[in-house]
């Protein structure tokens, strides 16, 4: 086990590659780790090697972990709006963890087991995909209409909320409930979150303002994304992270305060940045 904390996101499996975002395996060092981690509009795996796995609901603020020294963790990040295989809506489980052998069962319990059996975290996470693989195949269903709200809620082209349901042949309350039963949020609430997913994307990607309204820097990345200012972004970034932009980016606008590199994360993210405005 490296003495230095390491965390590498890596793109999923081809076949995972519309419900998934990212995949990652973390390990800390000779001492325990505090990690931050922030609300992006899906639930999430978190995998210790050995012990507990879990997943992650939907998150409205950021959730404080003190991760053990020499742990090893496996993960899974998926898109908003699809999850695994699950008992309930995911309104029921915002801003909580809960242990995937009491979710899945029998399913969770060999899967813990194989995984603990794996001998490397690379193993351990090719498992888990291909478990993920054959459950999404088998009997997830993911709601269509929400997969076309989520693509709409993007931050590059800001969608009216009423509009939007119109659109899709929605009343305004029957998109809201099917929104937070697929994804846990409100259309609103997701709407704010990708939009600050938008903004730590091209930060990450170290992408240069268009320098809209004689903005630059991290005022031009503010408005770009889709906030009215600098300090929009600051009144947000506090609420979903706990920090400013600055002390969530160390003060720099190209990556992270913890050094880590997220880049197979955000790719896909910004993909969809050059898609046309939706017509709504």
């Amino acid at each position: 086990m490296t003495a230095v904390e390491s965390y590498v996101e890596r793109p999923p499996l081809p076949g995972l590659a519309g419900v998934v975002r990212t995949v990652w395996i973390q390990r800390t060092g000779e001492a325990p780790y505090v990690q931050r981690h922030l609300p992006t509009g899906g639930v999430e795996i978190h995998f210790p090697i050995g012990g507990r796995a879990q997943l992650v609901g939907p998150l409205t603020g950021p959730e404080i972990e003190v991760i053990p020294a020499h742990t090893a963790i496996v993960g899974v990040r998926f898109h908003p709006g699809t999850a695994p295989p699950l008992p309930t809506v995911l309104d029921d489980l915002v801003d909580l963890r809960l242990g995937l052998v009491e979710l899945w069962g029998s399913s969770g319990e060999g899967l813990v087991e194989a995984m603990a059996r794996a001998g490397t975290p690379e193993r351990a996470l090719a498992l888990l995909q291909i478990h993920l693989l054959r459950e999404f195949r088998r009997a997830v269903r993911v709601d269509p209409l929400v997969g076309e709200a989520v693509k709409a809620l993007m931050p590059w082209h800001q969608v009216n909320i009423d509009t939007l349901a119109t659109h899709l042949a929605l009343s305004a309350s029957q998109l809201r409930r099917r929104c937070l039963h697929a994804v846990g949020v409100s259309p609103k609430v997701l709407q704010r979150t990708l939009r600050f997913q938008g903004f730590l994307a091209l930060a990450q990607a170290g992408v240069v303002s268009t320098g809209r309204r004689g903005a630059d820097g991290m005022a031009g990345l503010a408005v770009d994304v889709g906030y009215a200012d600098q300090a929009h972004l600051s009144r947000e970034c506090l609420r979903l992270t706990g920090l400013t932009p600055h002390q969530l980016l160390g003060g720099d606008i190209d990556r992270c305060a913890c050094g880590h590199e997220h880049s197979a994360s955000y790719k896909p993210f910004l993909a969809t940045r050059s898609r046309p405005r939706l017509q709504v």
